[in-house]
């Protein structure tokens, strides 16, 4: 089974709103080309089911999420899709047992200490951090991390980030992977743009690649 513990690997979660099926291959080639397989496909359009499904059949060396994750009947959908994992952007306990329940990896978005501890009761230990620049940014992940750090948990960024803000987060022990919504834009997969974001997973290869000869901090090592 897929754990999200998979996901660090990539320092990088792609999360993508996307409204057109026929862009779904282009946009899962265009991220293997940029050496980087992973995306969370936002149930925020009516085709993000039937996007899921034809990355997840067609690239199977694609690792598929879904993202929007607010219900169990929406975890049930993303699932029989073929998706790997889930998201949301806040914590529904229902949610999150019956994810559990059917073997399904999710990670609950938190936005402060109750939430975590609330996550933690539920048997989770990788949190999405939502929205992360609107709720304290980094400083905030370093305030909550503190007095929960022992506990194991880990965070997922997301909400705002941009490649120039990556730095302070990583900087976090508790920081297992980001969630980055630049690097797949509306405008560019309506415009075909499809380099362009090849050309922002690159960078972030680039990125990690240098953070790693300056810090020498295995988890800036891609696919480590």
């Amino acid at each position: 089974m897929f754990k999200v513990e998979d996901l660090a690997p990539y320092k990088i979660v792609p999360v993508i709103a996307i409204d057109d099926v026929a862009h779904a291959l282009p946009l899962a080639d265009a991220l293997i080309a940029g050496g980087l397989p992973v995306a969370e496909i936002t149930f925020r359009s009516a085709v993000a089911a039937e996007v899921i499904r034809t990355i997840a059949r067609e690239r199977p060396q694609m690792i598929v999420g879904a993202g929007t994750v607010l219900s169990q009947e929406t975890l049930d959908q993303a699932k029989a899709c073929g998706a790997r994992f889930g998201v949301a952007p806040g914590l529904n306990p229902r949610v999150v047992q019956h994810a559990l329940a059917s073997g399904f990896s999710f990670i609950p978005g938190i936005s402060n200490a109750t939430d975590i501890e609330a996550a933690l009761e539920l048997g989770c230990k990788l949190l999405k951090f939502f929205p992360a620049e609107v709720a304290g940014g980094a400083k905030m992940v370093s305030a909550l991390s503190a007095p929960y750090q022992h506990t194991g948990v880990k965070f997922m960024p997301t909400g705002g980030l941009t490649l120039e803000k990556l730095d302070d987060y990583f900087q976090i022990k508790t920081v297992m992977v980001c969630g980055g919504t630049w690097i797949a834009k509306k405008e560019d997969m309506v415009a075909g743009r499809w380099d362009v974001i090849t050309a922002h997973c690159k960078a972030l290869a680039e990125h990690f690649s240098k953070l790693k000869d300056k810090e020498g901090d295995s988890r800036f090592i891609r696919n480590a």
